[in-house]
């Protein structure tokens, strides 16, 4: 299951790094940015719900997360042809189609495959795995748009996205022939929110939280673009974008540094606090990202800081969040949980990156930045409280 996500991050992240900077090539605003990636993520939120509590039917998932793999290893290839924000749009909610069936299919397979006690480690394994093709794919999207030759401003941009259906296809094939799907039991025949109204009060508060939190939670995208933006004036746009890209590279090292400690220490202490921990350094990441703007700060090094604040905290978020419901949640009933709190973070994604993007061009990126920090602040308390209230 790692090698299939590290495949399909490369391909995946090989897109991110560079779409700010094609965006900006064809003319796409900030908030046209964020509502593009806040409804694919809510399209994707959905879509978790569904999944989850189908396969907890059904016992086994593999063949829909191969189906998953395909989808999102795929669809971000038609920004080849993208000349404005539609076919964006839709190569994303492609993708995400595919990302959203997939993912809580996926976490489950791997919390029935692992022993109680080593959830953490399992979980920050993965994610550091899958976050090692993060950090490979941004490399080679930097780099290929340095080589790449350039008769218009957008045509290197258009020759990555398709380089990016190779480790896409890779991915798919390494989940058909090296993946085993181990069946669990069939769960009683219920609906939707039927199951998910049965999941246990620890799981509903920790879901509480982590929606709060989600509302801050912008996409990292937005994160590459205020590099860009920042660095624009005094490097130029090529230069600029080729620097975020970079920068995101590092947000990505970090990421895959952080996941397998954060695992490893949250098999020994509160997994909720850490969690809790990791949200307030989110709020950080966000109230330096307003504070870069509000200073109008272009130095690499310092801009650089904030994308070290975001690896760390997306480290422990992903690692904690995927942990977490494994220890409050039975298996027969775990593809829902996930599929619950997978929508519960799509819909947080698309508040956070609809509001960013919009507060940012119709007001300021301080204000919008301030908001973001201001949510997951929120969060980190609720969550610590969640925690309290469960021991």
């Amino acid at each position: 299951m790692t090698i299939t996500s590290f495949c399909a991050d490369v391909g995946y992240e090989m897109v991110t790094a560079v779409l700010p900077g094609f965006l900006s090539a064809i003319g796409v605003a900030a908030a046209a940015l964020g509502w593009i990636e806040g409804a694919a993520d809510a399209v994707s939120s959905f879509l978790k719900l569904g999944s989850g509590w189908y396969s907890d039917r059904v016992s086994h998932r593999k063949p829909i997360v191969a189906l998953g793999y395909f989808l999102s290893g795929t669809g971000l290839s038609l920004f080849a042809v993208a000349v404005s924000w539609p076919l964006v749009l839709m190569g994303r909610l492609v993708a995400w189609f595919g990302k959203g069936i997939r993912g809580p299919l996926r976490d489950a397979m791997l919390s029935e495959s692992t022993a109680p006690e080593a959830r953490g480690k399992v979980f920050g394994m993965h994610r550091a795995g899958d976050t090692a093709g993060a950090v490979l794919g941004p490399l080679i999207g930097a780099w290929l748009l340095s080589v790449l030759p350039r008769p218009n401003v957008a045509a290197p941009y258009r020759s990555i996205f398709l380089v990016s259906l190779i480790p896409g296809l890779i991915a798919v094939a390494s989940i058909v022939f090296l993946v085993v799907d181990r069946r669990t039991a069939q769960s009683p025949a219920r609906k939707p929110w039927k199951s998910a109204g049965d999941l246990p009060r620890p799981y509903l508060r920790f879901l509480t939280a982590a929606g709060v939190f989600g509302v801050g939670d912008f996409a990292p995208t937005l994160l590459v673009l205020a590099a860009a933006q920042l660095l624009t004036p005094s490097r130029g746009a090529v230069r600029a974008g080729e620097i975020a890209a970079l920068l995101y590279v590092l947000r990505n090292l970090v990421y895959a540094a952080t996941a397998f400690p954060a695992g490893a220490l949250a098999d020994r202490i509160s997994k909720t606090s850490l969690l809790a921990a990791g949200y307030a350094l989110g709020a950080a990441t966000g109230f330096t990202a307003a504070a870069l703007f509000a200073y109008h700060v272009t130095g690499v090094a310092t801009i650089a800081c904030v994308f070290v604040l975001a690896g760390i905290y997306i480290g422990v978020e992903d690692t904690l969040e995927g942990a977490i419901p494994a220890d409050v949640v039975s298996p027969e009933n775990r593809g829902t949980a996930y599929g619950l709190m997978g929508a519960v973070n799509g819909v947080g994604d698309l508040v956070a990156s609809a509001a960013v993007g919009t507060l940012w061009t119709l007001v300021s990126p301080v204000v919008a930045f301030l908001f973001a920090g201001a949510a997951m602040a929120a969060g980190a308390g609720q969550m610590l409280a969640a925690g309290r209230h469960h021991q």
